[in-house]
């Protein structure tokens, strides 16, 4: 049976040529994803509203391609859209409560695009509140989870888009970028994401930020499809009067470009500056350099670059805090079924979330936008797009490399620091987010290229040539593929680390693979509580036992139950049958037992329970 778990958009679209799947039939099974995973299981929390016409318009373009052959590669292929573009067959909020119902009259430029390409706008996804903000959180949604690690932030302000894509519930999906909001979700979750260069791609129809620094664009998880999805969207708007031009600097095609893409002779300029110096910045910046070295084994040529004032040039270079509440006005009052009309209203009415409270403020208090402030700003960033460009020709590179982040995803509820955003958005430079690697504990880590004015073509070449050496692509273990259409069932399996009668302890655990979570009973056997020093759970191997990772029972208990959140690592040797379950007695204080707690399937050392459930993917 044919399952849309990670299929590329080129995989989706042959499997309907050769009449394996119809597009309807992809679509039941992304919402089916959702379904599973959205608000159960792993309660990613990524999509806000689905599209009720999807199976409907899968049908229509099934019979399209039928009767008259399919529009091109995104026939019938799924994508979700960031809740800032307005699309008329669904609200768009912004991520904020006061546009929860606002409907508006028309699609933005770019999902117009999509839909004229074929492609099934299958829903609206979640983002930072009014996409002011890089963690994904909104007075509307909630937080949103990031599923490499459901402790962690996936990114914004793009982060439903995001999570959406890395855990297939879409074949990819469209962001928006002020200050890294495409970037730093895709460097996060393990994705590509592009920021364009200024004026490449339209902005009609997205709600705005910053007129200055908005781009909107793609997030995928391959080059590839990202390129299908740029040939789709990029474009000159007369409604957007910066993308008059536009069409002298665009291919025939991104993905005809990529083709035969290799690392050999690429200059790669690796801008230590933006590395960081504190031992906080260690961790990524070692992720990254590792890469970079696998690139240079590949044949690229890699070049240390300094840019002279380059901190003082992005310092005080952003233009969002002198425009948002300006701009923000202006599109609501061109709105006729927009509920409000301001920033003010928003603050006033509490419909905005407490996280964003300090920040709206400050912004709404904003006199005047042509302010001396303003002024510099602009300034600086003419000044630092000079710099980048010159800095490009002089040393003959064909990108600069540097962290999208310089410290991993942060913790729920944390500040997110390290960022290196304003590079690309106060230059108005063209920044392509590629999978770096992963930490030790299993979070995606992003490396950043930057090109020279309308480069796209060759980031994204350099960027596939990468993509097929690296390839870096891992599956979240949140998402696994469904099980008859369904998330898989919890494992159910017993482990005892003596037969029945004889002196030790059993355990019955259930084991939910799209959390992590392991749950356990555990009681003694032949054994009194009195006797008792532990029951652990212990890392180690067959002939030699590990630390302790957690306690299932303590002195003076006979039997207990409860949970654990199992991290990364546990996860890892979980499944690979390195977790252990010992005893300690007080006749015996340096073990009286042990035996591997090992998934149905593993081994014969425990007893599963008569309802025990399927396997499930790890």
């Amino acid at each position: 049976m044919f399952d849309v778990t990670e299929q590329s958009i080129l995989d989706l679209q042959q499997a309907q040529s050769d009449g394996r799947v119809t597009s309807r039939e992809i679509v039941r099974q992304y919402l089916a994803r959702i379904r599973a995973y959205d608000r159960s299981g792993p309660s990613l929390n990524a999509m806000v509203v689905l599209n009720p016409r999807a199976l409907q318009e899968a049908e229509q373009l099934d019979h399209e391609r039928r009767t008259r052959g399919p529009r091109g590669p995104l026939h019938g292929i799924p994508v979700v859209i960031k809740d800032n573009f307005l699309t008329k067959d669904m609200p768009t909020s912004g991520g904020t409560l006061a546009l929860a119902t606002f409907r508006p009259q028309s699609d933005a430029y770019q999902v117009e695009r999509l839909r004229r390409a074929g492609a099934v706008v299958l829903g609206k996804t979640t983002l930072h509140e009014l996409a002011a903000g890089i963690t994904t959180i909104s007075s509307l949604t909630g937080i949103t989870r990031n599923p490499y690690d459901l402790t962690r932030v996936p990114g914004g302000s793009s982060g439903g888009t995001a999570v959406a894509v890395a855990a297939s519930f879409a074949a990819a999906g469209m962001g928006s970028d002020t200050c890294g909001s495409i970037r730093i979700p895709a460097g996060n979750l393990n994705l590509v994401g592009l920021r364009v260069t200024r004026g490449l791609s339209s902005r009609a129809g997205v709600i705005p930020l910053s007129s200055t620094q908005d781009e909107a664009g793609p997030l995928a998880r391959s080059v590839m499809d990202l390129a299908l999805l740029l040939d789709a969207t990029v474009g000159e708007d007369p409604n957007d009067p910066v993308t008059t031009g536009s069409r002298l600097h665009i291919p025939a095609s991104y993905a005809q470009a990529i083709r035969g893409a290799s690392l050999h002779g690429k200059r790669i300029g690796v801008l230590a500056s933006l590395f960081g110096h504190a031992p906080e910045d260690a961790e990524v910046a070692g992720i990254l350099r590792k890469a970079l070295d696998a690139m240079k084994a590949q044949g690229a040529e890699l070049v240390e670059i300094s840019v002279a004032d380059l901190d003082e040039l992005m310092r005080d270079g952003s233009v969002i805090a002198h425009e948002f509440k300006f701009d923000l006005a202006n599109f609501l009052q061109r709105q006729p079924g927009a509920p409000i009309r301001s920033l003010q209203e928003i603050i006033d009415g509490g419909l905005d979330h407490e996280q964003l409270e300090a920040v709206l403020r400050l912004r709404n208090a904003t006199k005047e936008r042509n302010s001396p402030a303003y002024r510099a700003a602009l300034a600086k960033q003419g000044e630092l797009k000079a710099r980048m460009i010159a800095t490009m020709l002089t040393e003959r590179l064909d990108a600069v490399a540097y962290p999208v982040l310089r410290r991993k995803a942060v913790r729920i509820g944390d500040v997110q620091t390290g960022f290196t955003c304003q590079l690309s958005a106060n230059s108005g430079l063209p920044a392509l987010s590629v999978p770096a690697g992963f930490t030790d504990d299993g979070v995606p880590v992003g490396m950043e290229f930057m090109g020279q004015p309308y480069q796209e073509a060759g980031l994204l070449r350099l960027a596939h040539a990468w993509e097929q050496v690296s390839r870096p692509r891992r599956v979240p273990f949140s998402t696994p593929p469904l099980v008859a259409g369904d998330a898989p069932q919890p494992l159910k399996f017993r482990t005892a680390t003596a037969p029945a009668g004889q002196t030790g302890a059993r355990v019955d655990f259930t084991y939910e693979a799209t959390t992590g979570t392991l749950q356990y009973e555990a009681s003694l056997q032949a054994l009194s509580a009195n006797d008792l020093i532990a029951v652990t759970l212990q890392r180690g191997s067959p002939d030699r036992p590990g630390p302790v990772i957690g306690h299932l029972l303590r002195q003076g208990q006979s039997a207990g139950r409860a949970s654990m959140q199992l991290p990364y690592r546990d996860r890892i040797d979980l499944a690979a049958g390195r977790l252990f379950l010992h005893v300690y007695t007080r006749q015996s204080p340096l073990g009286a037992g042990r035996a591997p707690v090992e998934l149905p399937g593993a081994g014969t050392a425990q007893t599963m329970i008569p309802a025990a459930m399927p396997e499930a993917a790890l």
